[in-house]
């Protein structure tokens, strides 16, 4: 990765990019420190110090920006949520799916509807979160125009990360978005790491840095990991020439779905003790049992987290691989599968064998989600980085060192071409 970073500095294309890129990553952590006019950001401290959730993550994935209260609080998770609905309608209604089927076109039609969707989400939740905090001694002088700025400013700082998403995509190296993501969550890198070696114990400390390497080592080990389908086309004659006859494959990931499995699997289950901690700090009686049943410490809340994950990794994974597009398009094209024949019989080899890599992947990441809960109660401390922080952390890296690969690679086969 580091030989890759200093080829790409040689060429000026690529160091005009990376120096876009940095730049914006300055730009990024200074609006998460200017802070939305007349809060107190001590009150969303002092409320996030217990929370583990969905809020936890809000704080991690902002860069603490939530934390603070600033106009980036709420981070690029309406966008996020915006494109996942988006790929979701993108199936059940018949003229986006026509759209997405239309090329360049098309899709660009599809982000524009995702942008308007991503300010309305955002308007919401800075509703939610006005609204929710509105009695807790969030602003200083409360009042509806109080209310009025907090609603702007933080679907302003959401759009205003969106486009800095879209410049990066554009001017700079990766994708925008994640890059966004990748940035707030190693923000929190030094502050962690501070904790873990201010930690009492230099045996356990020295114990869970190599837990967290070798964690590291288990993300990229299936991060990269695939099956690939042999595919072989036919030979077929038109005039003088003769097409076709290469071998190709299809990649499986054994990760298709990526960390979003997981992002649904905790907002659902922490769902219920975020919004009754709105109402109440402890809730008691039936709902307190059912809260304290659902919680990540307790088995049959670890155990419901499980069987979330693996339902999302499949749900996730039949949304972006369609087994019978893929065969269709084989068939279309003459390839097949050497010793299976064209059609059905495709379709349902396909689909087992999406099957089996996808069950790897979900208890891939039920694995890397439930580790640093392990670890805490094993070693009676707080882990601050996740396992989400980490699924999106290596998995942003090592997408990002390829597009640099890409682009350096794409660079000499021009210089070749023009020699």
């Amino acid at each position: 990765m580091f030989k890759t970073l200093k080829n790409a500095f040689k060429i000026p294309e690529l160091r005009k990019k990376i120096g876009f890129t940095l730049l914006m990553f300055f730009v990024i952590r200074l609006g998460a420190h200017v802070p939305v006019p007349g809060v107190d950001s001590s009150v969303i401290k002092d409320f996030l110090s217990n929370q583990d959730g969905v809020l936890g993550l809000m704080g991690a994935l902002s860069g603490g920006a939530f934390e603070n209260m600033t106009i980036f609080a709420m981070g690029i998770g309406p966008y996020i949520n915006a494109s996942i609905i988006m790929n979701l309608l993108t199936i059940a209604i018949t003229k986006l799916e026509e759209l997405q089927k239309e090329g360049e076109e098309g899709k660009k039609k599809i982000e524009k509807y995702t942008r308007y969707a991503t300010i309305i989400l955002a308007a919401i939740q800075a509703f939610g979160i006005t609204y929710g905090f509105r009695n807790g001694g969030l602003f200083i002088q409360p009042g509806l125009w109080s209310y009025i700025v907090a609603i702007v400013s933080l679907t302003a700082g959401t759009a205003f990360l969106m486009w800095i998403g879209e410049q990066i995509t554009q001017k700079g190296i990766g994708n925008g978005i994640s890059i966004i993501i990748f940035v707030n969550i190693i923000s929190r890198a030094p502050q962690g790491l501070g904790a873990l070696l201010q930690y009492e114990k230099p045996v356990a400390t020295a114990i869970l840095l190599v837990l967290f390497l070798m964690m590291v080592a288990f993300v990229v080990l299936i991060q990269e990991g695939e099956r690939r389908i042999a595919v072989q086309y036919a030979k077929r004659t038109s005039g003088r020439k003769v097409y076709g006859g290469q071998s190709t494959h299809i990649p499986l990931k054994v990760n298709m779905a990526g960390v979003i499995p997981v992002i649904f699997a905790m907002s659902l289950l922490s769902f219920p003790a975020t919004i009754t901690q709105f109402f109440t700090a402890n809730p008691t009686g039936f709902w307190g049992t059912i809260l304290k049943w659902l919680n990540l410490n307790h088995w049959f809340g670890a155990l419901f987290y499980i069987l979330l994950i693996l339902f999302f990794t499949y749900f996730y994974t039949s949304i972006t691989f369609n087994p019978i597009e893929v065969a269709d398009n084989m068939k279309k094209s003459g390839g097949f599968v050497p010793g299976i024949r064209p059609g059905k019989p495709t379709v349902e080899y396909l689909t087992r064998s999406l099957n089996y890599i996808t069950l790897a992947g979900a208890a891939f990441l039920a694995i890397i989600a439930l580790a640093p809960v392990v670890f805490t109660a094993i070693f009676k401390m707080n882990i601050s980085i996740g396992g989400t922080s980490l699924l999106i952390v290596v998995g942003v890296a090592l997408e990002t060192v390829k597009q640099l690969e890409a682009q350096m690679l794409m660079r000499h086969y021009k210089g070749f071409l023009n020699s």
